[in-house]
């Protein structure tokens, strides 16, 4: 799971006063480089894996994790069908669709512009709350975010466009499609006020390795693969538990130290980790496209934000 689609668990947790000191900054850094380490992570594995199978062995790794997790601080977990119902959808719209999406675009887009374009979340987010919902409408400020969210899109994608970038378009269109699976995420995640944020999040997650295991066995025929040099193990590794489970510690330690409003500024953090990852150990180009589409993007962020908006005016 990437920064963007955590909308629904900062709902279902009611933190202390917020604080967001040293300590949650640190953690907030962390936390981004972790999230954007996914992008990096999936790039090794595609040298040498198909995208579902990638994702599922992610899911197996990282639900072993929060299951380990549960064991421990042992919260009370779901009994009822229609909760599972609510897990299970979760668990596509925030786990199996996005990052199969994802995973796939990258086939076709730098790690780093993936995640640039996975910032758009909140932007899609927005827009549907306006739609969907009676107490999320568009303010001046969210409609200038959404504004200038779509304008770095078009900064990012538009060269694709102008020179038949094919590829490069259709990887572009299924993070898009991620970033608005995970907004409509973050409205589904209503259902699920009443769970505590671990408990959602193994049950979502668990859910989606439901899902996801089989479709690769299908899809992907893993048997029929070569064995994984160790290169890509540790890959796979590193994003079952550093990008999935420890990413989750995390993300509930900024929670319920800073509240919910500064946990989502790690939206702003992925971007650049992810760039940065793809710069220094892959050597991915970072084009003036994609440092002007994340200007305006982080930009958007900002507005539909409104705290830096409210200090200045």
């Amino acid at each position: 799971m990437t920064g963007g689609g955590n909308a629904a668990i900062v709902r279902a947790m009611s933190p202390r006063t917020p604080q967001l000191d040293t300590t949650a900054w640190v953690l907030l850094v962390a936390l981004s480089t972790v999230w954007g380490a996914s992008f990096f992570f999936a790039e090794i594995a595609l040298e040498e894996l198909p995208p579902v199978t990638i994702v599922a062995v992610r899911m197996v790794i990282g639900v072993m994790g929060l299951w380990a997790i549960v064991a421990v601080v042992r919260p009370a977990l779901p009994r009822d069908r229609g909760t599972w119902r609510d897990l299970f959808v979760m668990g596509i719209l925030n786990n199996a669709l996005p990052f199969s999406l994802i995973v796939t675009g990258q086939i076709w887009v730098t790690g780093g512009m993936a995640g640039v374009l996975n910032a758009t979340t909140p932007v899609f987010g927005v827009v549907a709350a306006h739609f969907l919902t009676s107490d999320e409408k568009l303010t001046p400020n969210r409609l200038a975010g959404v504004a200038l969210g779509f304008l770095g899109v078009i900064v990012l994608m538009g060269p694709s466009v102008l020179e038949g970038r094919e590829g490069q378009l259709l990887g572009g269109a299924l993070l898009l499609t991620a970033a608005i699976s995970y907004a409509s995420a973050g409205l589904w995640g209503r259902r699920l006020r009443h769970l505590s944020p671990v408990s959602a999040a193994t049950g979502q997650a668990t859910c989606s390795m439901i899902i996801l295991v089989p479709a690769a066995l299908i899809l992907d025929q893993p048997w029929n693969l070569a064995p994984p040099s160790m290169l890509v193990w540790g890959s796979l590794i590193g994003v079952g538990l550093l990008s999935t489970t420890l990413a989750y510690l995390m993300f509930f330690a900024i929670l319920k130290r800073a509240g919910g409003s500064n946990v989502m500024l790690v939206t702003l953090l992925v971007p650049p980790s992810a760039v940065v990852l793809g710069f220094l150990f892959l050597n991915e180009v970072v084009t003036p496209e994609q440092l002007i589409g994340m200007a305006l993007i982080g930009l958007g962020l900002v507005a539909i934000d409104g705290r830096l908006l409210r200090r200045f005016l």
